[in-house]
């Protein structure tokens, strides 16, 4: 006889949890299987955090590259029916890169679930910016910038609204032309200046212990 169909659940929203689901919003896949969920990255301090948020066992393996990157690929894939039903109700499903929409995360989540996103596909780069030495050599000055990427325009526009609207703070929407052969697409960004930045970064990292990608959390300590 066949197995009885799991019920649905409805999984208990965490800070952690949260976290995760920026991840595999991200960087994450659902195999069109109904139960497998991989979640890939380059960077396997960011994967074993992911792991420790969903309480995982499994390991780590590495994956194979697309071509382009420099870096090995890691990876964890795991099974979880209910799960994956629960992802789909949220907003994530399978092959989701160029289309995906809103998640429906609550706002009092929605700081640790922007985290896990910078983490995944976003940036923090900061730099001394000499431009205008040659009129005075004390014009230096020390720039910061944090972004979000999506391939999703309306992924990126749901992001940018929603930390217009709980923060409130408002970023530059970009349209980033195709820059490799293997892309066909544009990406969309949401960019945030220095004044922005530190807003923002403050808000994310607002405890010592939340789940990040360290390197990342390093470069914005220096500024909150």
């Amino acid at each position: 006889m066949p197995k009885p169909k799991l019920p649905d659940k409805d999984f208990k929203w965490t800070p952690e949890l949260a976290y995760a689901i920026g991840l595999l919003t991200t960087d994450g896949n659902l195999s069109k299987n109904g139960r497998n969920i991989t979640m890939r990255s380059s960077d396997t301090q960011l994967l074993k955090t992911f792991k420790k948020c969903l309480d995982l066992t499994t390991k780590i393996t590495q994956s194979r590259n697309d071509g382009w990157a420099k870096k090995p690929c890691y990876r964890i894939q795991f099974s979880n029916v209910q799960f994956y039903r629960w992802l789909l109700k949220i907003g994530l499903f399978p092959a989701k890169t160029y289309t995906i929409g809103k998640i429906k995360i609550p706002d009092k989540y929605f700081q640790d679930f922007l985290r896990g996103h910078l983490d995944g596909d976003g940036s923090v780069w900061t730099y001394k910016d000499y431009y205008n030495t040659y009129k005075n050599p004390k014009y230096i000055y020390t720039r910061l910038y944090t972004r979000f990427i999506s391939a999703s325009k309306i992924h990126i526009e749901w992001i940018k609204e929603n930390i217009r609207r709980l923060l409130p703070i408002n970023g530059r929407l970009y349209q980033r032309n195709p820059r490799r052969p293997d892309q066909t697409t544009s990406m969309w960004e949401v960019k945030f200046a220095k004044k922005e930045s530190i807003k923002l970064l403050s808000w994310l990292y607002y405890h010592s212990d939340v789940p990040c990608l360290k390197r990342k959390r390093k470069i914005a300590e220096k500024f909150i």
